[in-house]
């Protein structure tokens, strides 16, 4: 893993220690009042009784531990990078095993890894908006198997309210590192159309993308892996 600072360190700390339950519902918006409770639910990932599923940078594993605890996939993978969220997800969750998988690593070398091994991957405001997309989105059409699809909610415009670029360029957002210290990450905020064009230059089809209104508005994005090898 990576040398660098954990600067999700300090992410949901205060939210873990209150909260320990495995949430009810599945949404895929994001309310700065009231947290993810608006939106569809996770119909939107297709049928989840028997497939292998990944959840792309889970962060404490909530979406993932719904997943497992009311659904019936043979496994959910929870995949973070940050060791301080793995450890969240460990406290709060580890007791859903074996139907939930808790593993510590980069999202990408982890896609890499695992060719065709997953039919849903999804990602809620998680590696999709903080990893290169020309790095991670080839890596999720590698792992998906044929006919799988990825689903993934992201920021349709800056929280700032600016409209989103139209280039695959990231905004750099401020963070924290374990010991306080200012620090910075990058977000990649897209315009629908260059989401799109990224997809399908990662070999997917069927490409969706639609908005969700919410207090900060959401794209809610899909994709397929071809069922069979375009010739």
């Amino acid at each position: 893993m990576s040398a660098e600072p954990d600067l999700w360190h300090h992410y949901g700390r205060e939210r873990a220690a209150s909260e320990r339950a495995v949430p009810a519902a599945f949404h895929w918006t994001w309310d700065q009042g009231r947290g993810q409770d608006t939106g569809p639910g996770a119909e939107v990932l297709g049928e989840l009784t028997g497939p292998y599923v990944a959840d792309l940078g889970a962060g404490a594993a909530r979406h993932a531990a719904h997943l497992a605890r009311y659904h019936r996939p043979a496994r959910v993978d929870a995949v973070d990078a940050s060791a301080a969220q793995h450890a969240l997800a460990t406290d709060l969750y580890a007791h859903l095993a074996p139907r939930l998988r808790l593993v510590h690593a980069d999202v990408v070398a982890r896609l890499r890894a695992a060719p065709a091994a997953y039919d849903v991957l999804y990602s809620v405001f998680g590696a999709l908006d903080f990893t290169d997309p020309r790095d991670l989105l080839p890596a999720a059409a590698s792992a998906l198997r044929p006919g799988g699809r990825l689903v993934f909610a992201t920021l349709a415009r800056y929280v700032t309210g600016e409209p989103a670029a139209a280039e695959p360029v990231p905004a750099r957002v401020p963070a924290r590192t374990p010991g306080g210290q200012p620090a910075t990450l990058h977000r990649w905020v897209l315009h629908p159309h260059r989401w799109a064009a990224l997809l399908v230059a990662a070999g997917l089809v069927d490409v969706v993308v639609e908005s969700l209104p919410s207090a900060v508005d959401t794209l809610l994005v899909s994709a397929a892996r071809p069922r069979h090898a375009v010739r």
